[in-house]
């Protein structure tokens, strides 16, 4: 379990402490009782606290009683939060592959997300589990930690854990090792006794000031060289070696003068080697093939190297791993660094230039260790040698994206693109954007297993990216060799709704608001600095380093002169923004993170609110002529997220995580009400309720607060809920404001999206895609005209309020009908707002649309000739109109419940329908002739038509009360009543031959049946689940059937034999083969491919039953695919209502 979880070995040479490892393990049998808690063991560096950490958990009776769901370990060390983000995403990764269904989200794209992610797993799915967190060096780092986990943490800094919420507990390695630990040590290496040990030895100890790895190195040096105790000690006592940067935290100098010392000792060449490893990464192991590359030596020759380098405790080894991974500490890094900073370019020229010659001919691909080295590392390399060329051409190159999205999944390669941003954006920015934005949207697939074709993900880009051009040409030249591509040609029709984007920072963006006048925007976060931009073109007019740590808010006066910020520093700052300078601080008053703040709506009594992350004193208002606040608001025993003002300025309202939002007076301080909302959530959901924000309505009678994934409105004066807004059940809302001159709602999410919703009608009115992260808040312009978006993506997002309400938000409905016609593709079906539309699929233009309809559209079909559409309604009725005028021609009422088919006969003058009322009506639909046919008991969900002309016109329909009935189209007269199977009958297919017909079922078989005796020929067995759909081949020679769980069979209609299972060994890391049921077949006209829909569209080889293709659409459950007569374009609409018209490469 411990090597699972990457707990290091012992060390070479191992002296146990076990006073220390016992107070450790006292301090974490005391977490069991919580739920969460933190031990701390600190001390200086190089005084063991790692080796202590893992020696702790080394103890079955420990694990078994307090951790069964296992330790989990991550280094981390110094590092930035991009390097912070991959070392979670990882380790989310990880824990998910170990349980028994993992589950394949979007990669988390911003530390929130992560942090939510892993917050998730460790109290769902490892709730009695360990993480240890090794050598940590900053408070930051930590708070995304503090996500109410039993946590064991090395650092160098005892107070770290001060910045956290819950149960604390401290063990301290005062100096590292004891004189006799130290002696036992140096008595290990010399083989000598230690009462044998020469007068020397307390020396070396004494110098070596406890450092159990300084003492290694001598000790190391001594075994091979055991008469030069007295050279050594000279060599420690004389400091020759100096540093041009001293660290605080650690003396160096006898670790220096050990580390010269055995370097020193290493012949010539093997001096060299050594050298070359100033260029690895702090707390990465590598194999030794990486060297071989590095040195071009064989194997054997440099696992003796190392070895060497083992002996002399100058490379530690794990042994956990096979092949063996080494590593150097920390300190022998900084050493080398410190030694080397002049070579420090050439050595990473050296790495790349060996992998380019040694890989000259195609990448590693073989995903052991090495080939995972060179795949993670080669652009740090590239970035760190200088080498911009070299990385633009690799990162730039779609091969590359697939390669190490393959082997090292997204996470790394996402990181990539941010933190090589810099230099990347020299060469071409917008590229650059185009790479990162394919990989934040695409990400989530690319964890896949199969692994998915990049070039076919690709091929959904926009046709002005780069990403696309390489899979375009890519999918020419391997479709010219039989591959499948698929390429999306109605991209056109996808809307790109923000009238601007502005990349203000490096790092997420956790504010950005409107000047009152709508003229500037401001904008803040992570990288410390407060901007402020024209609202019209985004030219930015000024830019502060505002604080010491990110900055959580920023808002404008109402007069616009002033803008307040806000900070994880503690501090609450005002700037003069017409002259850039600082006004005031007011830096003593909280003790926890500032989170937001905010000016009353006018001049008149001008004050500034501000809340935090104190345990009381949390919410305060300042008056800026003042040095300390005016007044403090008691009643918050958690963090206060939000604090905002009445329009009128009489309530300040605030939003925490206790569950509640508070009124106060603002003239007396007083609180004026309390609304519980977390009341008015399921007491069975342990899940916290945490009020992210609060808005006021324009008239100020009713607050708006955001909880979880739901929006509540209530009654300012009764505190009543008038209105609930849930949302996405695997999101949540972060923010949400109220426009101040209409009836709409602005809502952000942590699945990147924007919404409107109009708050009288509680209709959602508008969807804004376009961040490709964490949106972290929505504002109105005064006058509501414009509305920003601020997103972890780095991007603020503006966006016309009136193009977006009326433009955005159409998406159709999955009942459909197509007609091809040449190149010419007509898409009819119905959209959100119960409307029929009727489409140029190439465009994705509307060629007709209907009025708003009374009920809901639940079918539709066209005729060519004539040229009208039909569509049958919830309340039974069913209207012919022509097209493209729209002129209604017919309806036609008679079905008394909801209509589920519709279709023309050949002549176009008779129309079909069928109902939930059981029956199927017959219409000549311009005269209003009706023949009703009447015998089933339960819905007719479809039916098919048998034969050419209307006067031998014969119906098979088919219904959930498990029968098939044949009807005669003219006379009405039932000619067949066929007890089909025990389950409703799901599915019907006509060979098309006309001698069989078939029908599949919710008991799990599928029956072929004669057309001629009406009795069945086959009974097919197989599935486990409902059979949802089949199909004939065209040949009538081969039968397609797929079920619920996502499989499909291929069946011999000559004797009902199974020919081919497809996929059953490559099931796609999801509960279903096909990420949904499988809805729809067809083969292609010579019977080699089928394709088939589910969660996404996959095409088949028939013969080999293996699948060649998959197109992943934006949603999912897709309900039909329509397919063109040649097999070349396929149209179908996913459960968010997306057309999607797919044209095969050639």
């Amino acid at each position: 379990m411990l090597s699972e979880g990457g707990v290091p070995q012992r060390p070479v040479v191992f002296v146990s402490r076990p006073e220390l490892v016992n107070q450790v393990r006292k301090k974490l049998y005391l977490l069991q009782k919580d739920t969460g808690g933190w031990v701390t063991v600190f001390g200086m560096a190089g005084s063991g606290k790692s080796v202590l950490a893992a020696e702790a958990v080394r103890d079955h009776s420990l694990i078994e009683e307090c951790f069964p769901n296992g330790v989990h370990w991550l280094s981390i060390g110094q590092l930035d939060k991009a390097d912070l983000l991959v070392k979670i995403q990882s380790l989310c990764f990880r824990l998910e592959q170990s349980l028994d269904s993992p589950s394949h989200q979007r990669v988390a794209s911003s530390l929130d997300e992560a942090k939510e992610r892993l917050r998730f797993l460790m109290l769902r799915r490892y709730p009695r589990s360990l993480l240890i967190l090794d050598d940590v060096w900053e408070s930051s780092v930590l708070k995304v930690f503090d996500i109410h986990c039993r946590i064991l943490l090395t650092t160098r800094n005892r107070s770290l854990a001060d910045s956290v919420s819950g149960p604390k507990y401290e063990v301290e390695v005062e100096s590292g090792l004891d004189d006799k630990k130290a002696l036992e040590i140096l008595a290990l290496y010399t083989k000598l006794n230690q009462n044998g040990l020469p007068e020397e030895a307390r020396s070396i100890v004494r110098e070596c000031k406890g450092s159990p790895l300084v003492v290694s190195l001598i000790g190391a040096l001594l075994k091979d060289k055991p008469n030069r105790w007295g050279y050594y000690l000279r060599q420690l006592q004389q400091k020759q070696f100096k540093r041009i940067r001293k660290s605080s935290s650690y003396d160096y100098d006898a670790l220096d003068q050990a580390m010269a010392a055995s370097i020193e000792v290493l012949p010539d060449e093997h001096r060299e080697l050594y050298k070359d490893l100033t260029v690895l990464e702090k707390d990465v192991k590598i194999p030794a093939k990486v060297l071989c590359v590095l040195w071009d030596l064989e194997p054997e020759e440099v696992e003796d190297i190392l070895q060497e380098f083992v002996n002399k405790s100058l490379l530690f080894v794990d042994g956990n791993s096979k092949p063996h991974l080494y590593y150097l500490h920390d300190l022998q890094l900084d050493f080398l660094v410190e030694q080397n900073r002049e070579q420090i370019e050439s050595l990473h020229s050296k790495v790349v230039r060996q992998y380019q010659h040694h890989y000259r001919e195609a990448p590693p691909t073989s995903g052991d260790e090495e080939c995972f080295y060179w795949i993670r590392f080669l652009t740090y390399h590239m970035a760190k040698g200088n080498l911009s060329q070299e990385l633009y051409s690799l990162m730039f190159s779609l091969d590359w994206v697939s390669l190490k999205a393959r082997i090292m999944g997204p996470a790394h390669l996402i990181n990539d693109y941010v933190e090589h941003g810099p230099i990347l954006d020299k060469e071409n920015s917008e590229v650059r954007s185009q790479f990162q934005e394919f990989l934040s949207l695409s990400g989530h697939h690319l964890e896949q297993r199969p692994f998915p074709d990049v070039v076919q993900l690709a091929l959904s880009q926009p046709r002005s990216s780069e990403v696309y051009r390489q899979a375009r040409q890519q999918a020419l030249n391997r479709a010219n060799g039989g591959k499948l591509y698929f390429e999306l040609i109605n991209k056109s029709g996808v809307e790109n709704l923000s009238r601007l984007v502005i990349h203000p920072h490096l790092g997420s963006i956790y504010s950005a608001c409107f000047s009152h006048d709508g003229s500037k925007i401001a904008a803040c976060g992570a990288s410390k600095t407060l901007k402020v931009f024209k609202s019209t073109s985004g030219e930015k007019l000024i830019e502060l380093q505002a604080h010491d740590e990110e900055v959580l808010c920023c808002a404008f006066s109402p007069d616009d002169h002033l803008l307040a910020t806000c900070s994880s520093d503690k501090k609450v700052k005002v700037w003069n923004i017409l002259q850039g300078k600082l006004l005031r601080v007011f830096a003593e008053e909280h003790d926890e993170q500032v989170n937001h703040c905010e000016f009353t709506n006018t001049t008149q009594r001008l004050l500034l609110a501000t809340c935090s992350n104190d345990s009381g004193l949390n919410v305060k208002l300042w008056n800026l002529n003042k040095p300390t606040s005016q007044n403090t608001m008691f009643g918050h025993f958690e963090p206060v997220n939000h604090c905002c003002f009445s329009p009128d300025d009489r309530y300040l309202a605030t939003s925490s995580n206790d569950g509640t939002v508070k009124l106060f007076q603002v003239s007396t301080a007083n609180e004026w009400k309390t609304i519980d909302v977390k009341s008015f959530f399921s007491e069975s959901d342990e899940e916290e309720v945490l009020v992210k924000c609060s808005t006021w309505t324009a008239d100020g009678t009713r607050i708006i607060c955001a909880a979880r994934n739901a929006v509540l409105v209530f009654d300012v004066q009764t505190s009543d809920m008038l209105l609930e807004i849930k949302t996405h059940r695997l999101s949540t809302v972060q923010y949400c404001h109220a426009c101040p001159t209409s009836n709409l709602l602005a809502l952000a999410f942590s699945n990147y999206a924007v919404e409107l919703w109009d708050l009288e009608e509680n209709k959602k009115r508008a969807d804004c895609s376009g961040h490709l992260s964490w949106v972290q808040r929505v504002q109105f312009s005064c006058d509501g005209s414009q509305l920003l978006s601020c997103s972890d993506d780095q991007t603020v997002r503006l966006w016309e309020t009136e193009k977006v309400h009326t433009s955005s938000a159409i998406c159709l409905k999955r009942d459909s009908d197509v007609l091809f016609n040449g190149e010419e593709i007509i898409v009819s079906a119905s959209d959100n707002c119960n409307r029929l539309q009727v489409r140029d699929g190439r465009t994705g233009s509307v060629l007709f649309q209907s009025e708003e309809m009374p009920f809901r559209i639940r079918c539709t079909c066209m005729c060519r000739n004539p040229s009208v559409v039909s569509l049958g309604q919830e309340d039974g009725n069913v209207q012919v109109l022509e097209l493209p005028s729209g002129k209604l021609l017919a309806t036609l009422p008679g079905h008394t419940k909801t209509v589920l088919h519709c279709q023309f006969c050949q002549d176009g003058e008779t129309l079909v329908t069928s109902s939930e009322d059981t029956t199927i009506r017959v219409w000549k639909w311009r005269s209003g002739e009706c023949k009703v046919l009447q015998g089933h008991k339960e819905q007719v969900r479809c039916f098919s038509l048998l034969g050419e002309s209307t006067n031998e016109l014969k119906l098979l329909s088919w219904s959930f009360d498990g029968t098939v009935k044949v009807w005669d189209v003219e006379s009405g007269e039932k000619l067949q009543d066929i007890a089909a199977h025990q389950g409703a009958i799901l599915s019907c297919h006509v060979s098309p031959d006309r001698c069989l017909f078939a029908t599949t079922s919710a008991d799990k078989t599928a029956k072929l049946w004669s057309c001629e005796s009406w009795q069945c020929a086959f009974t097919l067995r197989g599935h486990q689940e409902c059979v949802r759909s089949c199909r004939f081949s065209w040949d009538s020679k081969r039968f397609a059937t797929g079920d619920d769980n996502g499989e499909i069979r291929i069946w011999s209609v000559k004797d009902g034999s199974l020919l081919k299972v497809c996929s059953q060994e490559s099931k796609d890391g999801m509960d279903s083969l096909h990420g949904g049921w499988v809805t729809d077949l067809h083969f292609s006209p010579n019977n080699s491919l089928l394709v088939s829909t589910g969660g996404y569209i996959k095409w088949w080889n028939v013969a080999r039953g293996e699948a060649l293709q998959t197109f992943y659409p934006t949603g999912s459950a897709l309900k039909k695919i329509h397919v063109s007569p040649d097999f070349s374009t396929f149209v179908t609409i996913d459960n968010i209502g997306i057309l999607y018209v797919l044209k095969r490469v050639a």
